[in-house]
């Protein structure tokens, strides 16, 4: 039974989180204020953390900078819960690092479907054999991807994110074929979400980055090696 952490300050907004994540057999920790909620973090070791971003005590973002801080709640999973609807706020939410990014009002039901959906992302997988995609390896027991034999500091989800291109190497991955595999759902609203995770496995890749393509009208693209034909760059 996976534990969330609530950190919402609106009591009864985290009431009616609580009570629909109790009815599908979560274990709820509740805090409602950043500080407090950050303490929390750290002492209980959530499964996931929905974390509001207007708080009182410590704003969410602050909260989300300190968790990934802390070798303890490094690589929790947070989905940011906010009223903040604009885009940007959006893509800023997660190009910080989260998980997902969710705007009030919302269906109770579609927050469960992306607790849900993040958290089988950084489920252990099936075994699988080891993969090699141009200068990218990617260790299927450690989830650690390497490239050029040195560690790629990625999250769980760009991991799955770049692993699923490089199984499909040399050919386009569509936007809804990408959004399935790794998030589990395909939307409108998502599609912002896969551009600014790819923004951000570009950063991470360094040197490695022009690996990753823009496929015009289709998705994205990785090389299979260093060279090969050219993709159609947006």
């Amino acid at each position: 039974m996976s534990r969330i952490l609530v950190i919402e300050d609106e009591l009864d907004i985290a009431d009616l989180i609580a009570l629909h994540l109790q009815r599908d057999g979560f274990t709820t920790i509740l805090a409602h204020d950043g500080i407090t909620g950050l303490a929390r973090a750290k002492k209980e070791g959530p499964a996931l953390v929905l974390l509001d971003l207007m708080l009182p005590g410590m704003d969410g973002v602050r909260v989300f900078k300190e968790l990934r801080r802390d070798p303890r709640t490094l690589h929790t999973p947070v989905i940011m819960l906010t009223a903040r609807a604009q885009t940007e706020d959006r893509v800023a939410g997660l190009e910080l690092g989260a998980d997902d990014y969710i705007t009030k009002p919302f269906s109770p039901r579609e927050l469960l479907l992306r607790i849900k959906s993040v958290l089988k992302r950084i489920e252990a997988p099936a075994p699988r054999a080891a993969l090699c995609a141009g200068p990218f390896r990617f260790d299927p027991t450690s989830l650690q991807c390497y490239a050029e034999n040195e560690p790629l500091d990625l999250t769980p989800t760009e991991y799955k994110l770049l692993q699923h291109l490089a199984e499909h190497a040399g050919r386009p991955c569509d936007r809804t074929q990408l959004l399935r595999a790794v998030w589990g759902y395909s939307d409108a609203a998502s599609s912002r979400t896969l551009d600014t995770h790819i923004k951000r496995l570009r950063v991470k890749l360094g040197a490695h980055a022009a690996s990753l393509k823009t496929a015009r009208g289709t998705g994205y693209l990785l090389r299979r090696g260093t060279g090969g034909p050219p993709v159609e760059q947006s």
